[in-house]
């Protein structure tokens, strides 16, 4: 591929030089002789100012956003109007446009958005249909798992990761789209078959600023970026910002299907939640179709609808749609229990707003009472650093008023005191007199959340859900709530070997 060849569709305000094209980089530490570099500004840093670090390690062309930067004689040279833009048209190019020979499923939402996409590959895998999956806890390409760095990658890795998957007979992707990716640019060209949105409540507005900033970043899926719109949309009408979506999807989208507990074209009937799973009656445009989850909750019930319209638009059928929502037995971080043995329920869990704390705490009330064994709540949850600082009180405050128990301890502090951070959400804990304790060392927080439970109890270890490490001002240190919590429960006495081979075993019989 040639230079010329690699920038067609691109922005280009000028461009000199057409060498052949090995590659494309946008981080001058991979660039490799051969390579297009594509220099472009950041949140944090700007690719600019290693422009020459890149020709240095043998880039043979430069692609800038910058009206400042001289062209360096030495390469071939484009300046471009935008460039994240830029970057998503050439690596479409160089990898042959992938998302146009994808049927590709796009999620956004504040909640629900990781559950929804793996609900939705399941649905796909039993429709027969191979399937790529990009999201926050992992990324699937065709059955192999590979690290999440970002929920929503950039353009260039999200183009590799789509060609890789048509290599291997992919024929669908299903991706959260976060407002950040939006904002940014960077799903820029990714032509959508089909949108879901989940709901919006406050998270984010420390990059964002105002709720009516974040949802104008949501609504550009459903507008098409650098694309037609998709040609359906999902939309959650119990959501007040879903039925502001509903009023544009419907002069711009070709099906539009709308989903809630009671109303909508996919509700619920008959809505039966146990300790093992969630039953209820699917009503469709279609009839209606016996559902069984082992998801657990009315958030689930929320997160199968979506995933069940999704599937529905993808023309899979209602066989297809049951067994996949029966046959996704749980999700990482999300509602995961931990169990070593132990008389008292543990689960760990992402939610790291006040809405999915209240979701959680909700939820974890309803759990305790099912068990007909009057166990308390117990809940450890933190705020992170760097973030909406206005957030944490009202994270507070739901942790309060859903729990007996409250451990208010650190969740990814970055460069932030954690006591600072802990200061500013104590005060909405404080205001619902629930009962609380206050530890900065997540590690010793969550031995205490586990001493205080007795049997019929549950403990949520809220906020870091599948993340397996801790963002602190020191740097990154290896963290997971889940091997926390078991070292934990052994160090009680409780045996979660026996438990884990016991887990195994029933799941087989």
């Amino acid at each position: 591929m040639t230079f010329q060849q690699l920038l067609q569709g691109a922005e280009v305000l000028s461009q000199s030089g057409n060498p052949g094209v090995a590659g494309v980089e946008y981080d001058s530490r991979r660039v490799r002789p051969g390579t297009v570099f594509v220099a472009m500004k950041g949140e944090s840093s700007d690719g600019n100012r290693f422009i020459d670090q890149a020709i240095a390690a043998g880039a043979v062309a430069i692609v800038t956003d910058s009206t400042a930067e001289a062209q360096r004689p030495a390469v071939a040279w484009a300046q471009v109007l935008h460039g994240r833009r830029a970057l998503a048209r050439l690596s479409a190019n160089f990898y042959e446009r992938p998302a146009e020979r994808i049927a590709n499923t796009g999620i956004t939402g504040t909640n629900g958005k990781s559950t929804t996409v793996f609900l939705i590959e399941s649905i796909f895998q039993a429709a027969g249909r191979k399937a790529a999956l990009v999201g926050t806890i992992e990324y699937h390409v065709a059955g192999k798992i590979l690290p999440a760095p970002h929920t929503t990658p950039e353009a260039l890795e999200l183009n590799r990761l789509l060609s890789e998957g048509l290599g291997l007979g992919v024929t669908e992707a299903v991706m959260e789209v976060s407002s950040h990716a939006l904002e940014q640019q960077r799903i820029f060209g990714i032509p959508f078959d089909v949108a879901v949105f989940t709901n919006l409540t406050r998270d984010h507005l420390d990059y964002h600023g105002t709720m009516e900033d974040y949802f104008r970043a949501k609504q550009m899926l459903f507008e098409g970026c650098g694309t037609e719109p998709p040609r359906a949309a999902v939309l959650n009408i119990d959501d007040e910002y879903g039925r502001q979506l509903l009023k544009l999807c419907k002069k711009k989208s070709a099906l539009v299907l709308s989903y809630g507990l009671a109303s909508g074209d996919f509700h619920a009937e008959a809505v039966e939640i146990t300790p093992r799973g969630t039953r209820f009656e699917m009503v469709t445009p279609s009839g209606k179709i016996a559902m069984w989850s082992p998801l657990i909750g009315n958030v689930n019930v929320y997160n199968v609808l979506a995933a069940s319209a999704a599937g529905y638009a993808r023309d899979c059928s209602a066989e297809a749609i049951a067994k996949g929502i029966f046959d996704l037995a749980s999700v990482p971080g999300r509602f995961e229990r931990v169990d070593c043995g132990q008389p008292f329920t543990v689960v760990v869990d992402y939610a790291h707003t006040d809405d999915a704390l209240r979701n959680l705490t909700g939820l974890a009330r309803d759990f305790v009472v099912r068990a007909g064994l009057k166990g308390k709540v117990i809940t450890l949850f933190g705020c992170g650093g760097d973030r909406d600082r206005a957030k944490r009180p009202l994270m507070g405050e739901a942790a309060g008023k859903g729990s007996d128990f409250v451990v208010l301890t650190s969740d990814n502090p970055r460069s932030e005191d954690p006591l600072a951070i802990m200061n500013d959400a104590v005060v909405g804990l404080q205001k619902t007199g629930a009962k609380y304790s206050m530890e900065p060392d997540r590690r010793k927080a969550i031995a205490c959340a586990l001493q205080q439970a007795t049997p019929g109890d549950i403990v949520l270890l809220a906020g870091k859900g599948h993340e397996k490490v801790q963002a602190t001002k020191e740097g990154t240190i290896p963290f997971d709530d889940v091997d926390v919590a078991r070292e934990n429960l052994k160090a009680l006495g409780y045996d979660c070997t026996s438990a884990a081979k016991a887990g195994t075993a029933g799941n087989t019989a």
